[in-house]
Formats: C-alpha cells, structure tokens, sequence
C-alpha cells in the first residue's frame, strides 16, 4: 500500500465528523480527500457548509474541499471511509460502500451487534480484527464495516479488561456522567441542562451493558465467543462538554487489595500488533492519586485524548472494588478510535 492512503469523512459537519478532520490533518499515514454532509449543504466548500465548533481552527485543506452528500457521494478515490454519520443513514450508506470495496471505519452503532463486525478497542482486542476475513466471506464484498463501540463503552471496558485478564470479572454496576458533545451539536437544549441532571440517554444503558463482553471475547475458530460479565448500567446526562466519566463497583474472581488493582491498571499494555500505530494511547491507562480525579475539564485530554484516566480505586461494601474512569468521548469514544481502528486494519495488511 502507497502511503498517504486518501481517505473521505461522511457525515463531516457535525462535531464528530469535524472531530475526524481535526485529527486527520497531518496523520502520517492518511490524507483527506472526500467530505459528505447533508444535501442542504453539497456543492459548498467546507468552510462555507460546516459551522465548526472545535477550538482548533478549520484545518486550510479541509476548508477547501467541496461537500458531497453522502447518499450520492464521489469519494475521490478515497479507500477508507469514516463514518460520522447517524445511525438510520449508515443502515444504508455503509454496506453500499463495503460492496463498492471501500473500508468503513464507523462511529455508528448500526453494525455493532453483527457477529461478524469487529467491534474494537486495538489496546483491548487487536486480534478481532481478523473478523474482517469473515465478513468478506460472509457477505460476498471486498470492502469492510468496522465499529468502534459506544462512547461510555470505551473506558470502563479498558479498565475491565485490565482486571479479567488479571484476575476475573463477574458483575460491575456502573453508572455515567456523560458530556454534552456525545449528543452531537448542538445537542441538549440550555433549558434542559442548565442547573439539571438528565437521567435518561435513549438506548445508551443497553450498549453499556453488552458491548464490552463482545470486545473482551475471545477470538476462536473466526468468530468472537463473548464474556460472560453481568453488567448493570445507569446512563446520565451532566453540563460537561467533553469527556465521559463512569463510577464502577465491580466484582471479582477473588479479592485483592487496592494497591494491585492500581498496578493492573498501570501495567496494562496494548497488544505488539496495536501498540506501535500512531493513534495508540500512550500509556493505555493513568492513575491519579488524587482524591478528586480524574476531572473531565483537567484530564480528558491525557495522552492526546486517547488515554484512559482510573481514579479513587478503593473497596467496595458490596462488591469487591470501585473506582471511577475517564474518556475523552469524542477522540477515544468516537473520530480517534475509528482512526486507530483503520490503522490496525493497514497494518495487518487487510486493505
């Protein structure tokens, strides 16, 4: 494969999609040459159709580029697409992409359940990459649909990958405070937010409390054999902007003291065949001592956003330990997970 490999964003006004081309400017392996949003805005430049809302300024390349709408798009040659795009429209658009013979790398949770469409973590389970083969044999194309999960999904099951290997998960109940951006912009009214708790995020609490058992599964025989941990979740909606928190109680295999839990967590390491790409988080995970971190507006942005920030490890009364994690729910949870996730693809020669 000649490197940079072009590669499009569908779905590239919103604050995911602007998250993907934020992150794609300068990658050393990817150059964007495709952009998608809605038919309202096609035949404008991005610059014209986006209102951009990272704090970052528009990258100049991408400010040039003339929007598509996803639907009908001319991708420019691009050999991966990523996908920012809602879940209705990636029912349709994605798989006509992998029959085209494009990767799609997505953030939408259309495919996720799909047996044979990995759902990835690289630093959790590289090797279910390996689905892909499956998938093209399964379903005839020679493209490929791959997930990144949900965004509170994403630390906690970091963390609780940590302790299964190590010494065996049997039940977390887990409850989120989860940032404004994960309802996309401009996401929650004032109204409702300001001063306020919402206790409900349509369909988040069922994704919580599967996907990680897919992603800590085995790889057996081409296909994922799923854990087996009971998970109890409470999903919220808090005035934070960035960055997803999730407090865990969880029970183990056996007990242990506070100060091994910590040494799992900071001893984690990404499997050979992810640690080296360059989305990799570095470290996977980092612990603060103090006793009021991690914070969304201090740590969300540990490792270039990619690390996972555990705090307050400590026993539980009724399980065994609990402690709290945190995301950075638009790069890890959404536009820089894809973009690993596309890295590992490269490099295990499946493009």
């Amino acid at each position: 494969m000649k490197f940079p490999i072009p590669v499009a964003v569908l779905g590239a006004t919103g604050s995911v999609g602007q998250r993907f081309v934020a992150l794609l400017d300068g990658h050393p392996w990817f150059k964007l040459v495709a952009l998608t949003g809605s038919d309202r805005t096609a035949g404008k430049s991005y610059k014209e159709g986006c209102s951009w809302v990272l704090n970052q300024p528009m990258p100049d390349r991408a400010a040039k580029i003339l929007l598509d709408s996803s639907d009908s798009a001319n991708l420019n040659g691009a050999a991966i697409c990523f996908s920012a795009l809602p879940t209705d429209e990636a029912k349709l658009i994605e798989p006509s992409m992998a029959r085209a013979g494009l990767i799609v790398c997505s953030n939408a949770s259309a495919f996720r359940p799909d047996p044979d469409v990995p759902l990835l973590l690289p630093e959790v389970n590289a090797e279910h990459i390996r689905l892909v083969r499956s998938q093209r044999q399964n379903r005839d194309w020679t493209g490929a649909i791959l997930t990144n999960p949900n965004c509170t999904s994403t630390g906690m099951t970091v963390s609780l990958k940590a302790l299964n290997d190590a010494i065996g998960v049997k039940r977390v109940f887990a409850v989120s405070l989860q940032a404004l951006s994960g309802a996309g912009y401009p996401g929650v009214p004032s109204m409702d937010i300001i001063d306020n708790v919402i206790p409900y995020i349509g369909g988040e609490e069922s994704k919580v409390e599967t996907e990680p058992n897919k992603m800590i599964g085995k790889f057996l025989d081409g296909k994922i054999i799923e854990a087996d941990i009971k998970i109890s979740a409470h999903t919220n909606r808090v005035a934070v902007v960035d960055g997803h928190t999730v407090v865990l109680s969880v029970e183990l295999n056996s007990e242990i003291s506070e100060k091994d839990v910590i040494e799992i967590f900071t001893d984690y390491k990404a499997p050979d065949i992810a640690a080296h790409l360059p989305s990799a988080p570095k470290p996977v995970m980092v612990y603060r001592n103090e006793a009021n971190r991690p914070q969304p507006k201090l740590d969300r942005d540990t490792g270039k956003g990619m690390t996972t920030v555990i705090g307050r490890v400590r026993k539980d009364p009724i399980f065994s330990i609990k402690y709290v994690t945190l995301s950075h729910n638009t790069i890890r949870g959404a536009a820089g997970g894809s973009i690993y996730n596309a890295e590992l693809l490269v490099d295990q020669g499946l493009l």
